[in-house]
């Protein structure tokens, strides 16, 4: 008789950056995937949104990675469409602008000789009680590295403002893996001689599609489909049948017959979809991971350009604002109109927050009265705005996420033709060129059996902005002190920047 079975098919769970890039390699190898996508665009976090013919970003994206791999491929996909860009971020502090990378001059003006002594005083005190190996939380680890007066000053307030918990309840492997090798002497001696001693920056330009980081994507899915595969949005998936593996995938009513497996949903959504129903602990555990949510409010300004950065953080306290993207600085074809000017303030949130439910037109005043206060910009010169909330765009570190992300994994481990890849399905802060390798990772293991570990990528704490001497790297970039960044943004996260502001 002949086999009256359906066929199996490789299956990507997700269209973002780590989706799209599982799906264009199996594609390229023949094996014509299937690229399920809930939303009505591709992108994911990483997507540009088009509104009145103004492009933004959700959370500025650059283009950046010490992988061969991923920048080729960048190269491959957008060919002359992938511009160099000058780069420009600032921190606005107290009604000033401080510059980064550090200038002495300009710190000491805008911080302070006393303010500064007493940071030294601070970092010297710490110094001289390591506790490093004992940090628990981020508080512990900043200060015991900094200090508690530079932790006070340009840690505390940015990233409760970000995560929206205290840092006594972030853990300390957010810390470790976003800021690496920071040294308050070594800013010190940047600041005074511009040379960062082994580390070399090169953080003054990086890449960017010329219509956005959605332009990546789009031309990624445009590929799929020409090799055969299928890219279907607005097709949320519903249910995984697993047994002893992942025997079919339903959306929309369908069932489909599941060969190899690449997931960038969320653990929690992934273990929420099993059929039959998990043991209660791994349900628990999947359950207790939390996620912070992302509202951008795109203000159309009409005039001159406000500021020249690409972006700034917002560490003033008396508003809400948490960063605001210029993206005309990131490319000009994001902006349709000579004499204007798109700037995304971005306000993070949870969906339980009152600001989540606001409607979008009490959001965009707002938004024109919080970058009025800042004094960036008359209030009379917005003349428009669009508002795109975004849920779950980033993983928290909690207390317990490292306990029940394990859970979940011991579970995972069971099913043979299922992997977990990118941000949300590792529930890890990776940028969107780590959440990249890590599908080219899971397509070596489906497609050559290489046996990867893809929970290892990015999980040495290693933030890939570097360059050492005896290092290959594509497009590093050394963090002197950073704010810790959204979320890119967070990453591409941005994101979204890093997770430090280095101030000495």
């Amino acid at each position: 008789m002949p086999n009256s079975r359906p066929p199996k098919r490789s299956i990507v769970l997700g269209a973002g950056p780590a989706g799209l890039t599982a799906g264009l390699l199996l594609a390229r190898r023949g094996a014509r995937p299937l690229v399920l996508e809930a939303d009505s665009q591709v992108g994911g976090l990483a997507r540009t949104v088009v509104r009145d013919g103004y492009r933004f970003d959700l959370g500025g994206h650059r283009f950046f990675t010490k992988s061969a791999e991923v920048e080729a491929l960048w190269h491959e996909v957008l060919g002359d469409e992938l511009l160099e860009r000058p780069r420009l971020s600032r921190i606005h502090w107290r009604g000033r602008f401080i510059e980064y990378p550090l200038a002495l001059g300009d710190v000491v003006r805008k911080v302070g000789p006393g303010e500064l002594a007493r940071c030294g005083a601070s970092y010297a005190r710490a110094s001289l009680t390591p506790r490093r190996g004992e940090a628990e939380t981020f508080e512990d680890w900043v200060t015991a590295r900094f200090g508690r007066r530079l932790f006070e000053l340009f840690f505390r307030s940015y990233t409760e403002k970000v995560w929206g918990v205290p840092t006594s309840e972030i853990r300390a492997e957010w810390a470790a893996q976003r800021i690496r090798d920071l040294s308050f002497s070594r800013a010190v001696r940047a600041a005074i001689t511009g040379d960062g001693g082994e580390v070399r920056s090169l953080i003054e330009r990086f890449l960017y599609p010329r219509l956005g980081p959605g332009q990546m994507w789009e031309a990624m899915a445009a590929e799929i489909e020409s090799l055969g595969g299928e890219v279907r949005t607005g097709a949320p998936v519903e249910r995984l049948r697993i047994g002893d593996h992942l025997h079919s995938v339903e959306v929309g009513g369908e069932s489909i017959a599941a060969g190899g497996v690449i997931s960038s949903l969320p653990l929690r959504a992934t273990v929420e979809m099993a059929s039959p129903g998990v043991a209660p602990e791994t349900l628990a555990a999947a359950r207790g991971l939390h996620y912070r949510d992302f509202i951008t409010v795109a203000l159309i300004v009409d005039g001159a350009e406000p500021f020249p950065d690409n972006w700034i953080y917002v560490h003033e306290p008396g508003v809400e604002v948490g960063r605001i993207q210029n993206f005309r600085a990131w490319s000009p074809a994001m902006v349709p109109e000579a004499g204007r000017s798109c700037l995304g303030l971005e306000y993070f949130c949870f969906k339980t927050d009152p600001i989540w439910s606001r409607p979008d037109a009490e959001l965009i005043e707002l938004a024109t009265a919080e970058i009025a206060r800042l004094g960036l910009v008359d209030r009379e010169r917005v003349v428009g705005g669009h508002v795109v909330r975004v849920p779950a765009a980033y993983p928290i570190y909690d207390s317990d996420y490292s306990e029940r992300v394990a859970t979940i994994r011991a579970w995972l481990d069971r099913i043979p033709n299922l992997q977990q890849v990118g941000r949300n399905g590792l529930h890890r802060y990776n940028n969107s060129d780590h959440s990249m390798l890590t599908a080219i990772r899971a397509v070596e293991n489906q497609l050559d059996g290489a046996g990867h570990d893809i929970w290892a990528v990015n999980a040495d704490s290693v933030y890939h902005e570097e360059e050492r001497p005896g290092e290959d790297a594509a497009d590093p970039e050394q963090p002197y002190l950073r704010p810790p960044r959204p979320p890119e943004s967070g990453e591409l996260d941005d994101e979204r920047e890093r997770v430090a502001q280095s101030i000495a």
